[in-house]
This record gives C-alpha cells, structure tokens and sequence, in this order.
C-alpha cells in the first residue's frame, strides 16, 4: 500500500490542508449521511417507536465517541510532536498505548452494559412500551463499540502516517455497508430495530478492522509495537495515557454535551408526548451531526500539521 503524496516537513501549509481536509471531509460526511440513512429505513420499516428506541441508546454512543476522539487526538499530537523530533520508537510506543489501553478500558464499560441492558435502557429513560427494542438495540450494537475505539483512534494515527485517502474509505466503505446492510435487515428479513442494530454493529466492526489491519500490516511510520508488561511499563503507559487524555480533553467535553443534549431531550419529550414525541427528537437529532462533523474534520485535518 502507497502512502498519500504527504511531506509534513517539506509541502506548504496551504497544500498540507488541503491534502488532509478533502478526504477527511468526505470520510465525516459519509458518517453522518448513514446517520440519516439509519433513520429513514428505521422510520419506515420499524416506524416512530423504532426511531425513538434508537435515539434512546444515542447518548452511550456519543459517550464511546468521545473517548475515541479524546484518545485519538491526544495520542496524535503526542506522535506528531515525537516524529518531528525523529524519535519514531516513542511515537510508535505511545499509539500502541492508546490502542490497547483504551480497548480494555471500553471492554469493561461494555460489559457492565451488557450485564444489566434492562437497568441501562431504564437509566437511559426508555419507557415500558419501548424496553423490549431498546433492549435489543443495545444487545446488538454494544459489542461494535470495541472496534469502534480501533476505527476512532486510528484514524487520527492514519492520517498522521500520510495516508488520509485510506482514513476516507475507511469510513465510505463502512457507510456504504451500513446503508445496504440496514435495508436488507429491515425490510426484505423484517427483523425491525435489531436489523438496524446488526447492520451498524457489522459496518462498524469491518471499518474497526480496516483502520487496525492498516496499523499493523501497511503503515510506513506508526506500526504498532508490542508493549511490556513489566510494572514500570505499565505506570509508564497509564501516565502517558494520562497526557493524551488532558490533550484531548475538550474532544471528550464536546460529545458528552451533545450526548447529554439529547439524553435531557429524551427523558423532556418522554415526560410530556411519550414514545411519539421521542420518535420525532430523534429523527431531528440525526441531521445535528452533519453541522458537527464539518468542524471536526476541520479540527482534524489542522491537528497534525499544528503538531
């Protein structure tokens, strides 16, 4: 695999931006087109108690965003800082961190979850009538927050390594999939929100695997290294992990209040029109990220070339 024509040392800041904002543009928009796709199918296949069920388990989704993203940026402008110093081993060490660390720290929180979905769609604010598709909702689509952090963080890791096309396809590809995968679930198998649930936890799993495959087959600069499991080692990783959070700190800030936006605006609609008014928040929430997403592809098409 060839790297994209980047040269962070040597290209004008202009053409740097530009390499990096088009594909990461494209690859964000991509996102929150199948955001909106996932509701249209779930809307007409399932109907407004589909949708609401969805919306239910929206905020845990941008709780697991956000600590991709928060790790995800921290972790690159760490390397990014060791690269321009030539000090490749410690950039290489530091992503490897960030991936495994952050993998078995989202395993947990995952199956606390899967342990008590009932408790978790109750905390969530999901009503009795809704429980049974919240609960499969969650069943379903929780695993593939695993290999979400792999995608998340990666991706960050990719397009410092100067291959933001492939960063791009590894979010087109899952979206396309995700929107084929969603009508074939929904309609012609008729199997309602947990179709929806499948199909997104399959879309996410192979974009995961891509963005891992790419770190550890294909990447020119930031390969993932193991690590040692030595006592020093560890307090090492989890001090490092402790910096890369601080950097990425405002990322985390930023998804949890979108994500307790919607969580308040969940149990508001739930107190005063019930399943129905749930329904209609969210399909107005799954337009929201397409404003999000073109700062965040700003933000992160900028970070490695500040770095």
């Amino acid at each position: 695999m060839k790297r994209d024509a980047i040269d962070f040392e040597r290209d004008r800041v202009s053409t740097l931006f530009l390499k990096l904002l088009v594909p990461t543009l494209l690859g964000t928009i991509s996102i929150s087109a199948v955001t909106a796709i996932d509701g249209i199918f779930v809307g007409h296949g399932v109907g407004a108690d589909g949708v609401a069920a969805v919306n239910i388990v929206v905020p845990i989704y941008q709780i697991m965003s956000g600590i991709g993203l928060m790790i995800g940026a921290g972790c690159s402008v760490v390397a990014s800082i060791h690269l321009s110093r030539q000090n490749t081993k410690v950039a290489r060490l530091n992503i490897s961190q960030a991936i495994i660390l952050t993998s078995l720290f989202v395993t947990i929180i995952l199956a606390g979850i899967l342990a008590f979905p009932m408790q978790t769609a109750k905390i969530l604010g999901a009503s009795d009538t809704l429980m049974p598709q919240v609960v499969d909702y969650l069943r379903w689509i929780m695993p593939s927050y695993f290999f979400q952090m792999w995608s998340m963080i990666g991706l960050f890791i990719i397009r410092l390594d100067g291959s933001p096309r492939y960063a791009m396809w590894c979010n087109i590809i899952p979206a396309v999939l995700n929107a084929v995968l969603d009508w074939v679930f929904i309609f012609p198998l008729g199997m309602g929100v947990k179709g929806a649930a499948i199909a997104t936890s399959l879309s996410i799993i192979v974009g995961g695997v891509m963005a891992l495959a790419y770190l550890l087959f294909f990447a020119d600069t930031l390969r993932l290294v193991s690590l040692k499991l030595s006592r020093k080692s560890l307090i090492l990783a989890l001090r490092n992990i402790g910096y890369q959070c601080k950097i990425g700190s405002s990322s985390l800030f930023g998804e949890l209040t979108l994500g307790v936006l919607i969580f308040v605006g969940n149990l508001v609609f739930m107190k005063y029109l019930g399943d129905a008014g749930v329904g209609a928040f969210g399909i107005a929430c799954y337009y929201a990220p397409f404003f999000f997403m073109m700062g965040n592809a700003v933000a992160q098409s900028a970070q490695p070339i500040i770095s």
